[in-house]
């Protein structure tokens, strides 16, 4: 059976002002992903997406000083997650030293997604993380 070439997707968006907390983000996105099935097909990296989020939004709200903008797509192949803010200040991984309670959080993003970009826009930047589910498994006794 051919597939169909049209992109299939399905997204959601979400205001997140400095004052509304990055729990808000992680339970917003574990809701989400839960109406795709991840607590119970992906769940690690269901785990994985969540704590990206709280990254990426904590990097919005502390380092950019901005609200965020939490974008999440599902294109049936990867699930993209963005966080826009006001900073044109491109965040980059660091090396953060032994006793840093901080510094990591692009790091781990980048040990956790597929893939991540920045983005530059006219009124901020864009990340976006790329999380593959595990193909599905074969239930059939073999």
């Amino acid at each position: 059976m051919a597939q169909d070439p049209s992109l299939r997707a399905v997204g959601w968006a979400r205001s997140l002002p400095i004052s509304s907390g990055v729990k808000t983000a992680r339970d917003w996105t574990r809701e989400h992903l839960a109406k795709l099935g991840w607590e119970r097909t992906a769940p690690d990296l269901m785990d994985s997406v969540v704590l990206t989020v709280s990254e990426l939004v904590t990097n919005a709200h502390i380092h950019a000083r901005s609200d965020a903008q939490l974008i999440l797509t599902w294109d049936e192949e990867c699930l993209h997650v963005t966080v826009h803010d006001a900073s044109p200040q491109v965040p980059e991984p660091r090396h953060a030293g032994e006793g840093a309670t901080g510094g990591r959080g692009m790091l781990l993003i980048d040990a956790l997604a597929d893939e991540w970009q920045t983005y530059r826009c006219p009124r901020g930047k864009d990340v976006t993380a790329c999380f593959q589910p595990p193909p599905p498994t074969r239930d059939d006794g073999s």
